[in-house]
């Protein structure tokens, strides 16, 4: 077991469960350099909106990088000296890496990959790490060929998160599950 200040932590549950709030209260108690790591991206007035809310809900005293995609990279230039990195979301980053008009492998290969490299740069823990997700797969089989391949790269992508994660918490209805 790692040292606690330096553990990996994965929050996963639906839409709405209370997992951003749940990981910005563990963030907070965890040190007080917390770098944010965003990876929404504000592609029309709806998300544009949620950024902002989103925004407006951190400590001032965080500081934010938005990174939509390379999330491993950019984070390996900035992360040391931080306490904590908190990823909102694990999510976005899927659905960013996909499309595109790339085949399904092509594009379910760039996401997966964007985990892999996640996980190696977590894995030299040179501080703790709280990552935020959303479990899409309990609802009905969606019906366009996009959106599966969205719901079964991110149920792969939340594997390889929960394997390396230290602890997951399953959120539902602001409630914190421990499963791990």
């Amino acid at each position: 077991m790692p040292d606690t200040d330096k553990k990996i932590v994965l929050i996963t549950g639906g839409a709405r469960s209370g997992k951003s709030s749940h990981a910005q209260k563990m963030a907070a108690g965890r040190g007080k350099r917390v770098l944010f790591c965003a990876t929404a991206q504000a592609l029309d007035d709806d998300m544009k909106a949620r950024i902002e809310t989103h925004k407006r809900s951190r400590p001032s005293g965080w500081d934010t990088l938005e990174a939509g995609s390379n999330v491993a990279r950019q984070l390996e230039k900035k992360c040391r000296g931080y306490d904590v990195v908190l990823i909102d979301c694990i999510t976005m980053l899927v659905a960013n890496r996909l499309g595109d008009g790339l085949p399904q492998a092509a594009s379910e290969e760039r996401a997966l990959a964007e985990v892999r490299a996640l996980v190696k740069l977590m894995a030299a823990r040179d501080c703790g790490y709280i990552l935020v997700t959303n479990e899409v797969g309990y609802g009905v089989v969606p019906e366009n060929a996009l959106a599966r391949l969205y719901r079964d790269v991110l149920g792969k992508a939340n594997q390889q998160l929960a394997r390396c994660a230290d602890e997951v918490y399953l959120m539902t209805a602001g409630l914190p599950l421990k499963i791990k």
